[in-house]
């Protein structure tokens, strides 16, 4: 179910923005940036504001991820789930494109139903001595209620974007998007609920025992502001704990049986 194909998710992410891929080959890949997304990801402001008070047109960084664990001593990023630059993508993607709208592109002369997918891309976070997270892409018909996982991986395969093509028209959801969202955070608290737990188990075991030796460490001022304190600190660090975010989504129309 998880997205853990994270090369070919930066490789459409950077395509999606518009910045070339020169190169993409066993978990190296390297990027050319555009100017919107070396602003957005490089951290250079004083850099633009410079260029831009001379006239200049700026030279945009070029940018290597490796997603390959073989190769994460080569020059470049490391960089995998928890990494600060996939955080940072994501956080780009929570804050500025988190829901839109797009259509499968038709090149048709008669008239073409195209019908909505509500898409959206979740994230798993789970909590407790150690910390994991998982990406879930998940699509639904809202027209027959058709549900597919790896969403993001089946679109791929379309041209995408954000007009209408010649001929073509939507047809109406019969499923309301929050209906839709509900259906699927169920698929998702069933896929929760039927994997192993056992980090869960040790992480609780593992905080009682480390409580047991705070108080221990504090016998005989065990109401203490400080003791209070340190243990809150060790609940929130061992405690077990899942959460699930929508990180982005939106409405997606295809062709019919195109998935």
């Amino acid at each position: 179910m998880a997205i853990t194909n994270l090369n070919q998710f930066l490789t459409d992410y950077f395509s999606a923005k518009d910045c070339e891929i020169i190169s993409n080959h066993d978990g190296v890949i390297q990027i050319q940036l555009n100017e919107q997304m070396d602003r957005e990801l490089m951290n250079r402001p004083f850099y633009w504001h410079y260029i831009k008070k001379i006239g200049r047109t700026g030279d945009p960084m070029q940018l290597t991820l490796i997603t390959n664990p073989q190769k994460r001593d080569e020059q470049g990023e490391w960089i995998h789930f928890g990494s600060p630059r996939l955080q940072q993508i994501m956080n780009h993607l929570k804050e500025k494109e988190k829901f839109t709208k797009l259509f499968q592109s038709m090149d048709v002369t008669e008239k073409t139903a195209l019908h909505p997918w509500l898409v959206i891309n979740f994230k798993i976070s789970y909590q407790g001595q150690h910390k994991k997270d998982e990406i879930i892409s998940i699509g639904l018909h809202l027209v027959n209620g058709m549900m597919k996982l790896d969403m993001m991986n089946l679109l791929t395969k379309f041209s995408l974007q954000t007009t209408i093509s010649d001929y073509c028209f939507t047809l109406s959801p019969m499923i309301k998007i929050k209906s839709g969202y509900l259906r699927m955070e169920a698929v998702l608290s069933n896929y929760i609920e039927e994997q192993e737990h056992t980090w869960a188990k040790k992480s609780s075991e593992l905080l009682e025992e480390e409580i047991q030796t705070l108080k221990h460490f504090y016998q005989g001022d065990e109401e203490s502001e400080q003791m209070q304190k340190e243990q809150e600190a060790l609940m929130k660090r061992y405690q077990p704990n899942i959460a699930m975010n929508v990180i982005n989504g939106g409405i997606v129309y295809l062709q019919q049986d195109a998935l």
